[in-house]
């Protein structure tokens, strides 16, 4: 027997075939699920999992669990395999709407540390009349900690869960896959089956394995290590690198401007203001990662002037607030499908992938969170549906491909737009004219602003609420009457950045 929850008393072995112990939830069978990873998608699988009657074991490398001192955990907490941790993030409709369905403790948790909601209308002065769907384009404005704490203190609490932080997972323990379907052929199928994992303090067996352990998790060469074949990845580098520095809000205001639009961006360059939690707001500068400029705005005074430049970054910063951190600088991102079926079916079965394990996405749309809960409630309702067949393997990749992967390539054709126009330095002209005029009319439009936000918060994807044509009418009707609109106007000419990024 295994350490932790082991199998017995949910689950075991009768003549090579898992039987697991119902545990009366209208008589499905219940599963041994062991998340490797814990951060939000790990938290969430496991948390999701353990509501619905699995029982999980969660191990993370990092002896250190988010608490409710926010401050302390996001500024002091170093965490060199969550860069990504110090940054912005954005918690979009499709988030929320998990975590108030599915979790809704996790959800009046993060309200009470302190994060907002904010409706995309609320942009206008008056609130256009409600349509159905419109509750659905809410953000919650928060640091990632705060979903953090508010995960990690539900799963703390829930009693189908154990938490090993400290206690990394080292290798996969897999027995031979059985031909679950033999239609398929001799060797056509994975031929090996992960039956748990191991760690310095032991083996743990489960019927579910889910790697949440993200791109830097090093599940390609676990599974390299016990003769699987290589993941499928798809690969495309964005060149963009950003610079954040966090502040508060003077005492007493608790809310910034709410005009102008959060995020400009020039020829060039770009700046994006992150209204967050407690008072506590980012503002981000993204260039090139080839622009000339990029290692002077690691210089605070640099960096501020520079944000200055732009309508949002002037606007939020004139409010006299208080910087709480430096410049934090990322780049080299990329955007990253990993799939574990390939044109042979399944490189393994009895592991599944979750979060930036299947998609990692550069952070310009914020989808990234949204898609990491969508696979951990998936992977919640499916666990007890013979979770080691090659048949479940199959299924995951096919919902993920089918789900998660027109967001990715969304995001791929986007951060190559953008990442072209930072680059050559040129103007919008034809249809990326017409795509930025879409964005600058819904700032004056409802029903724009409505389109783009359903795109904006994955309640609809691009292709269906672009083309309606009452939209394209709008946004056509609005471009006539400016025949001198030319995007991407606000902020600095070249000349004036260089001044100003001069040091």
């Amino acid at each position: 027997m295994c350490a932790g929850f082991g199998r017995a008393p949910y689950a075991q072995a009768l003549s090579g075939v898992i039987v697991v112990r119902s545990n009366g939830s209208g008589g499905r069978s219940m599963a041994h699920v062991l998340v490797i990873g814990g951060g939000i998608g790990g938290l969430a699988t496991a948390l999701l999992a353990a509501r619905r009657g699995h029982t999980t074991e969660l191990f993370e490398r990092d002896t250190r669990a988010p608490g409710s001192a926010l401050d302390r955990d996001f500024f002091g907490w170093r965490r060199p395999t969550v860069p990504q941790a110090v940054q912005p993030h954005a918690l979009l409709g499709a988030a929320r709407n998990v975590l108030r369905d599915e979790l809704p403790d996790v959800y009046e948790e993060m309200l009470r540390l302190g994060a907002r909601e904010r409706h995309e209308l609320d942009w206008f002065e008056v609130r256009p009349p409600e349509l159905p769907g419109d509750e659905d384009l809410v953000m919650l404005q928060a640091r990632r900690i705060v979903l953090e704490s508010a995960l990690a203190t539900a799963l703390r609490a829930e009693p189908g869960a154990v938490l090993r932080h400290g206690e990394p997972v080292s290798g996969l323990t897999t027995a031979p896959q059985a031909g679950d379907d033999p239609d398929l052929g001799a060797g056509a199928g994975a031929g090996i089956r992960v039956t748990g994992v191991t760690t310095e303090a032991g083996a743990y067996e489960g019927d579910l394995v889910v790697d949440a352990g993200g791109r830097r998790g090093g599940i390609e060469r676990r599974l390299g290590a016990v003769g699987c074949r290589p993941p499928v990845v798809e690969r495309h580098r964005t060149g963009l690198a950003y610079f954040c520095r966090w502040y508060r809000l003077p005492a007493g205001m608790d809310e910034g401007p709410r005009r102008p639009w959060a995020v400009t961006g020039g020829a060039f360059a770009g700046c994006a203001v992150f209204p967050a939690d407690n008072r506590v707001f980012a503002v981000t500068l993204f260039v090139h990662t080839a622009d000339t400029t990029r290692s002077a705005l690691r210089d605070p005074a640099v960096f501020e002037r520079a944000a200055r430049s732009f309508p949002p970054g002037e606007a939020w910063l004139a409010l006299g607030a208080e910087p709480l951190s430096g410049v934090l600088a990322t780049a080299s991102l990329d955007n990253r499908w990993s799939a574990l079926v390939d044109e042979r079916g399944p490189v393994v079965t009895g592991l599944v992938p979750v979060g930036d394990s299947i998609t990692h996405t550069n952070p310009t749309l914020g989808q990234g969170t949204s898609l990491a809960l969508w696979a951990a409630r998936r992977v919640a309702r499916t666990a007890h549906m013979e979770a080691g067949s090659e048949q479940f393997a199959v299924a995951h990749h096919e919902w993920a491909v089918r789900t998660l992967k027109p967001w990715f390539d969304f995001q791929v054709v986007a951060d190559a737009a953008i990442g072209e126009r930072f680059a050559t330095r040129a103007g919008r002209t034809g249809t990326a004219r017409e795509v930025a005029a879409l964005f600058d009319c819904a700032l004056e439009d409802p029903d724009v602003m409505r389109a783009r936000a359903r795109v904006r918060h994955l309640a609809e994807p691009p292709e269906r609420a672009y083309a309606d044509p009452e939209i394209r009418a709008r946004v056509a009707r609005w471009l006539a009457a400016r025949p001198d609109y030319a995007p991407n106007e606000v902020g600095p000419d070249r000349e004036e950045w260089e001044k100003l990024t001069a040091g």
